[in-house]
């Protein structure tokens, strides 16, 4: 194993940071709070340069530069199986992540990690919000909060509640005394190589030295199935949680039983913590008021006429479409889905479209959505009526062509948003375009 390299002890090592992304910013800004400057390199590096700094083309020089270096911190989204990654260490070279460096030297009793498929994010927001609601100052760290290492945070927050990617877990040299996994299914096929190596890389968040309690839903099927790797330290978040939490947890105003499930592992996060409030059901129904959903993940954009715009845009694989069905159990949908194809097996999520009683149209979008429709009419035997479209906009036309009063037209793609749009964000703005044209949303 290598040795867990901090921040701090940067402050004379040759330094390159590889992915110049949310996180490489970050850590450019870090660095040059400690007077440090380095090496920048991207895979596809910008025009201009960053704040007066050269950045590399990984394929062109980017990578000679890097071997010069005594650590480079990379990305979360290059993957570590790549074998630039590789060549990287075979030259000397220490290679580690953000993340990692700040982990190496934070209060691991202040700090929890909170990882899974799905889920995480949520389950990072309620935890904050609660903790900010009981009095106690906290800051979500990853893709809903700031790099928690960022010099750019105003002030520090007495807990970091950190939402922790399958990318982030395998640079981790310790992790926190609390973590926690909300949801396991096949995902970042492309980064990970297999889902065998999915599985392991994120569940070993678990068995970091440093771990004393290691939280996993326990009505989530794959990870009993994968107990083996939850280690020594494993405590369930069991179904009889979930339902005594529904008291308190009502409260935080989301849809759908699997946020109950994200609002219990929440809970006993703050429990595992030690946080004073957290084991009192009424001080923690105050706390959940005034709650706000994160965007798309099943937000609610409004009616037009009798039918709901629901934007789930960031269900990029088969567990989020899934739980946003079921979250609309009894309501006639249109699920919208189709994006980019990472060869996931979709015959779980035709399974759950056709065991819908109430009336279901799947309307398919590129590219990968007829792939998806197919996985439902061989599920559903041709019982739910399945219609390619060409793009979002003729995805929502055909949906609100069908859509019965009190129906939902669902957004939840089962797939990610790149090579059709720039990123989530981009595809829920074109969604809501595409329903404000259906006329007005109220």
């Amino acid at each position: 194993m290598r040795q867990p390299i901090s921040w701090s002890a940067l402050a004379d090592a040759s330094v390159g940071v590889w992915g110049l992304g949310v996180e490489g910013q970050a850590t450019i800004r870090r660095l040059r709070a400690m007077g440090r400057s380095a090496i920048l390199v991207d895979d596809a590096p910008a025009a201009l340069a960053i704040d007066g700094g050269e950045v590399r083309a990984t394929a062109r020089g980017g990578l000679a530069a890097l071997r010069g270096c005594d650590v480079v911190i990379k990305s979360p989204g290059i993957s570590r199986y790549r074998p630039e990654v590789a060549q990287l260490e075979q030259a000397g070279v220490a290679v580690c992540g953000g993340l990692g460096l700040f982990m190496a030297e934070a209060d691991p009793t202040r700090v929890a990690c909170i990882t899974g498929t799905k889920g995480k994010s949520t389950t990072t927001a309620i935890a904050v919000h609660l903790l900010n609601g009981l009095g106690v100052r906290a800051g979500a760290g990853g893709n809903i909060g700031r790099p928690p290492w960022d010099p750019a945070v105003s002030e520090e927050p007495d807990y970091w509640i950190i939402e922790t990617s399958s990318f982030q877990v395998p640079d981790l040299q310790n992790a926190p005394a609390v973590v926690a996994v909300t949801s396991l299914s096949p995902d970042h096929l492309d980064w990970h190589g297999t889902v065998e190596h999915y599985y392991a890389d994120k569940l070993s968040l678990c068995t970091k030295p440093g771990v004393t309690l290691a939280l996993a839903n326990g009505l989530d099927e794959e990870l009993h199935a994968q107990a083996g790797h939850l280690g020594p330290h494993l405590r369930w978040v069991s179904g009889d949680a979930v339902e005594r939490d529904t008291r308190w947890s009502v409260s935080l105003g989301l849809t759908g039983p699997h946020n109950a499930r994200n609002a219990s592992v929440a809970r006993a996060v703050l429990q595992g913590l030690g946080i004073a409030g957290a084991s009192d059901e009424d001080r923690l129904t105050e706390a959940a008021q005034g709650f706000e959903g994160l965007p798309s993940r099943c937000r609610s954009l409004g009616s037009v006429g009798a039918v709901e715009f629901v934007d789930d845009s960031l269900s990029t694989n088969v567990l989020p479409a899934q739980a946003a069905l079921q979250a609309f159990a009894q309501r006639p949908v249109a699920l919208l889905v189709g994006g980019h194809d990472r060869g996931l097996d979709y015959a779980p999520l035709g399974r759950t479209v056709a065991a819908r009683v109430a009336p279901t149209l799947v309307v398919t979008m590129p590219d990968n959505g007829p792939r998806i429709g197919q996985a439902v009419r061989d599920a559903a035997d041709n019982r739910v009526e399945v219609r390619d479209a060409t793009s979002l906009d003729a995805a929502v036309d055909a949906a609100f062509e069908w859509a019965p009063a009190g129906g939902v037209i669902l957004l939840s793609p089962a797939a990610p948003s790149f090579g059709r749009f720039g990123d989530y964000r981009e595809r829920s703005a074109a969604f809501a375009e595409a329903a404000s044209r259906q006329g007005l949303l109220s």
